[in-house]
């Protein structure tokens, strides 16, 4: 159902059969001083330099990057916890949140302090042994927060003595990580206009880098840097270029399928009107990465507005549901690749790109990025030009690929969710294997022509809607990427939405909305343990250190996008 919030009153005003929420939210209070209650705060310095993110990825005591590094590799290099003790897991401690709500947020870990979100922009400071809380901030909302997919926030960014987190209200705050005062805090975009945030956001160079929600409003996205110090806005890259957003008129995806548009009414309709770029969508909804040596920003871009209703919108809708390279320093174009043209099925790309060398298609090792799309395919580009080198076998069914929404409702799959979602994957080295996290959810596709209602209101020109009394299920994928064939799969009971954690012991950890905690073995898919957290495992796990003990954190929150069971714990694991 789709749901609108307004000061405690729920109304339901749209049916769309997958549980996604609109939200209007006002004001929580603000409690302690300058937004953070009294707690004592940090007993000790916080100060993350430049070179402790640069080389994040391959040290184990702290994780300090939202997927672990800037590569987004979901990667950690301990294996203190492993194949052969795993089964011995035991609970450290439990941390219960004030916030009965979707948790979605991958902990950060700085020199043994725990940085947490909750839905709704509270952030927590504790202990990373203990679960002691120290510090507790609560974000007071403006009087408009617009949101699509509930009231989420995915985590923050670290850089000096500062806490980065982006709003639903679309704002960026910095905290002091010692105490949780709030240093700044600037407007990012008008929540007016349907503008919200709920991805962590990305430091590096002094640059805070965040992109938006909105892709369901009418907005036009972006990519922004902000200065750490101060706020101000450095640079933006809108997803939505005022001119050639109409690409090349594609005729078939990625995969080289044919998407059954009718081009020759697209060119009619553009000589027409061509202003409507100004409302195209075009989200960004998770961290990019980055790639340092060549100063490049990587990122993919979400769904077109209206999502189903293409009259609206001739032309390819650059650069919706894209992988977009722009340089890191000036927010310009560098290249992309297009995976969906005239996307009318909401199958954006929404999970983080990932910076891993790749096999060419002669066999020879190159700089490349990898990206698990909706379609249910992980896509193997080439970092020098955006080239697609190759797509894997498909991870999930698909069906009647590409028929076109109808007011009765055309079925194809996958639906809308995926694929993969938003559901960050994860990289094994060792086996050159990405660990993607897939839902099969059945579903029609049904149009209806809309025009822009200008505001923060709802503009989907349709609906998606889960077939009654088909099964769905979610799948772990383990993809070789040189080749794009599955090495092994393992099937849930439930779609799969959230983040998983590969590991140097061999192990790839993973959540369920059932609220299963699991741990399988990278090489073959086995179940090696699990753990009922009693709430949707929903969240992005994180391993670290502390006193020589490797740590394994998941947040136990459900997900309001699939309706799993909400809670407002975060579990922490040791040997």
């Amino acid at each position: 159902m789709k749901r609108i919030m307004r000061r405690g009153a729920l109304a339901t005003t749209i049916a769309l059969g997958l549980g996604s929420v609109v939200g209007l939210a006002f004001g929580q209070e603000v409690s302690g001083q300058k937004g953070a209650t009294a707690g004592g705060g940090v007993p000790k310095n916080i100060n993350v330099s430049q070179s402790a993110l640069n080389g994040a990825g391959a040290q184990g005591a702290n994780w300090l990057h939202t997927n672990g590094n800037y590569e987004q590799t979901r990667y950690y290099p301990g294996s203190q916890i492993n194949t052969g003790n795993v089964k011995n897991l035991k609970v450290a401690f439990v941390f219960q949140t004030e916030v009965l709500e979707s948790m979605e947020t991958a902990p950060i870990v700085v020199d043994g302090v725990m940085y947490l979100t909750t839905s709704y922009n509270h952030v927590y400071a504790i202990d990373a042994v203990t679960g002691k809380q120290y510090w507790h901030y609560k974000h007071k909302m403006g009087p408009v927060t617009t949101f699509c997919c509930g009231p989420n926030n995915r985590g923050v960014a670290v850089s000096g003595g500062r806490v980065f987190m982006g709003t639903l209200d679309a704002r960026l705050v910095a905290l002091d990580a010692k105490t949780g005062a709030v240093l700044w805090n600037v407007e990012i975009a008008d929540p007016e206009k349907g503008y919200s945030e709920t991805m962590a956001p990305t430091v590096v160079d002094g640059k805070v880098l965040i992109g938006t929600n909105g892709g369901e409003y009418g907005i036009r996205g972006f990519v922004k840097a902000f200065d750490v110090n101060d706020g101000k806005l450095l640079w933006t890259f809108y997803t939505i270029p005022e001119k050639g957003h109409e690409g090349v008129w594609a005729e078939n995806d990625a995969t080289g399928r044919n998407m059954k548009r009718n081009i020759a009414a697209e060119k009619a309709q553009l000589a027409k009107d061509s202003s409507f770029w100004q409302t195209l969508g075009g989200g960004v909804w998770m961290n990019p990465s980055v790639d340092l040596k060549n100063r490049t920003v990587w990122f993919v871009v979400g769904n077109p507005s209206p999502d189903l209703y293409g009259d609206e919108r001739p032309g390819d809708n650059l650069y919706t549901d894209s992988i977009v390279a722009i340089d890191l320093d000036k927010g310009t174009y560098k290249c992309h690749f297009q995976y969906v043209a005239h996307d009318v099925w909401d199958l954006d790309a929404v999970s983080p790109p990932i910076l891993v060398d790749v096999k060419d298609k002669s066999g020879k090792m190159i700089p490349g990025v990898i990206h698990g799309g909706k379609t249910g395919h992980i896509y193997v580009h080439d970092r020098r030009d955006c080239s697609l080198i190759r797509f894997s076998e498909a991870m999930v069914p698909q069906e009647n690929m590409w028929v076109l929404p109808t007011p009765q409702g055309s079925r194809m799959l996958p639906g809308a969710n995926g694929g993969v979602e938003w559901s960050p994957m994860s990289w094994d080295p060792k086996n050159r294997l990405a660990f993607a996290l897939n839902l099969h959810q059945p579903m029609t596709y049904h149009v209806e022509p809309a025009k822009y209602p200008g505001g923060s209101k709802l503009w989907l020109g349709g609906a998606f809607k889960v077939i009654p009394g088909e099964k769905q299920w979610g799948r772990v994928a383990a993809v070789n990427i040189d080749t794009g064939k599955i090495a092994w799969k393992h099937d849930t009971e439930q779609p799969l939405i959230g983040g998983g954690l590969a590991t140097a012991g061999g192990l790839y950890f993973f959540g369920e909305g059932n609220g299963q905690f699991n741990a399988l073995d990278s090489k073959t898919g086995k179940k090696l343990w699990s753990f009922n957290c009693g709430a949707g495992a929903n969240a992005m796990p994180v391993s670290y250190m502390v006193g020589g003990k490797q740590y394994i954190a998941m947040g136990c929150g459900g997900n309001t996008q699939l309706d799993f069971k909400r809670g407002n714990s975060v579990f922490v694991f040791s040997l």
